[in-house]
């Protein structure tokens, strides 16, 4: 499931170009006031592309760039207001064991990967609208809701890539090619796919999606690096910064002026 990330990076991003792109449900007002919002801990996975094109997954980069995701939302949500609390950890809260938390967990993946590839590649399912959104995490999350009190849930996932030596020598390589007139570019360089979603946990359904997706240029040069603290802010800020309205509120908000 993690590789939907590399082909929707390929189908959505030009050469270093970075992209994000909202949904949301018809009726979807962006949280204000004294709302509750529950932050899961991201779910990040960081590798390196080898010279046949693989991404062998790193712990340690996954690690050190979950630690800066994780210290970018806490700063991005402190400017938002409403009541927040960010899970840095796999443990249980107040009326949640960890394993439920967990649960919860592997069941949003498995609905953000199917929102991310059946709204965003065009893979369109003849059961689902075309505009807003329409899906849900279900029983699980309104459960999560009553037992601790929060209103919403905000979840992020980020995949990210960086060339190893070898992949830049032969994208180097490539291009020296092309200078002498036999080109043999290579694909599948570093690239970074993300996506971020908020879960109404009164009804369970996802309100809100975002992704990001962003294709590294030639020779391994890489942009927004989330190892980094400028480069985590620089993804949460893309992914948060604005959230739409749902399509029937930006209409009666446009009647009214």
């Amino acid at each position: 499931m993690r590789r939907l990330g590399i082909a929707l990076v390929a189908g959505l991003a030009l050469g270093g170009c970075v992209q994000t792109r909202q949904y949301a449900d018809v009726e979807f007002t962006p949280p204000q006031g004294d709302y509750k919002l529950l932050v899961m801990r991201p779910d990040v996975s960081v590798g390196s592309v080898t010279t046949g094109g693989m991404v062998e997954p790193r712990a340690d980069w996954t690690e050190t760039a979950r630690a800066k995701l994780l210290t970018a939302l806490k700063a991005q949500q402190a400017g938002r207001g409403g009541n927040v609390m960010v899970l840095e950890k796999r443990d249980g809260i107040a009326g949640v064991s960890a394993e439920q938390v967990a649960e919860l967990e592997r069941l949003h993946y498995a609905v953000g990967s199917s929102i991310a590839l059946h709204r965003y590649s065009g893979a369109y399912l003849p059961t689902k609208r075309r505009k807003g959104l329409d899906w849900t995490l279900g029983g699980d999350a309104v459960a999560l809701g009553q037992r601790t009190g929060y209103d919403y849930a905000l979840f992020l996932h980020a995949e990210d890539s960086f060339a190893s030596d070898g992949r830049v020598a032969l994208q180097v390589l490539g291009i020296a090619g092309c200078l002498v007139g036999f080109c043999a570019p290579t694909m599948g360089g570093a690239g970074q796919f993300a996506y971020a979603s908020l879960v109404d946990l009164r009804t369970g359904k996802v309100v809100w999606f975002n992704v990001l997706s962003a294709e590294s240029q030639v020779a391994g040069i890489k942009m927004g690096d989330i190892r980094t603290d400028a480069g985590a802010a620089q993804m949460v800020e893309r992914l948060l910064d604005r959230m739409k309205p749902g399509r029937e509120v930006r209409r009666r908000q446009k009647a009214a002026q």
